[in-house]
């Protein structure tokens, strides 16, 4: 039964690119799957870095915080979990929200890297969206190969990032890493809906596909 079904959300703990450009969770990457989610009577975990209150980037703030799923969704990210708390426990599936702060506390985190490893290793559901696959680029199975390595999979793009104007702030340009680790990378339009699906691995390119890849998790779980 679908209320049998229990979902980890990992999302940034980091708040700022430089002085000059704050950043966080990019809020609809997590509030729109977040509430489908529920609709479906999982239970939801939401865990982060450092635990405590997730920053949210304040481009993606919500402008209507009045609504019911809306509420829910910040209440959620209110006060999380510790990650390295809650990472070993048993779910389902776990789902990185993306945002810009994701490439800077998602890659080199060892409790990140040991979750993704862990589910790929054990086929379990494993889905990101936009900035959230940077949590694929620590990540290695047990005989040590990438876990994106000769999979099919998104993420936000390189031209995306150019539109918005911040590659050249970035550590590191996600489609790029994710290219030369082995990822068989696939591009739709800028801002286009794209989910890419490849057994348990589900990856959207951006927030306009923050929905659909929810979707593509549930039909994974039911």
């Amino acid at each position: 039964m679908a209320d049998s079904k229990s979902i980890l959300m990992v999302v940034t703990s980091h708040d700022r690119i430089d002085d000059d450009h704050p950043t966080g969770l990019w809020f609809e990457e997590f509030a729109v799957p977040y509430s489908l989610f529920q609709q479906q009577g999982y239970r939801v975990t939401v865990a982060s870095p450092r635990g405590g209150a997730v920053p949210i980037d304040p481009r993606s703030e919500p402008k209507e915080r009045d609504a019911a799923d809306v509420r829910a969704a910040l209440d959620a990210l209110a006060d999380t979990a510790r990650l390295d708390a809650v990472s070993s426990q048993p779910f389902d599936a776990v789902f990185f929200p993306g945002g810009h702060g994701t490439m800077y506390d998602l890659p080199d985190n060892p409790d990140v890297s040991r979750l993704v490893g862990r589910f790929a290793d054990e086929n379990k559901v494993l889905a990101s969206v936009c900035h959230g696959p940077a949590c694929f680029v620590g990540a290695k199975r047990k005989d040590g190969t990438p876990v994106v390595k000769g999979k099919r999979l998104t993420a936000f793009t390189n031209a995306e990032e150019s539109a918005v104007e911040l590659d050249k702030f970035m550590p590191f340009l996600l489609e790029s890493r994710l290219r030369d680790l082995g990822a068989r990378f696939e591009t739709a339009d800028n801002w286009a809906d794209h989910v890419v699906v490849d057994g348990h691995i589900v990856t959207g390119q951006n927030p306009q596909s923050s929905g659909s890849a929810a979707r593509e998790v549930i039909k994974l779980l039911s």
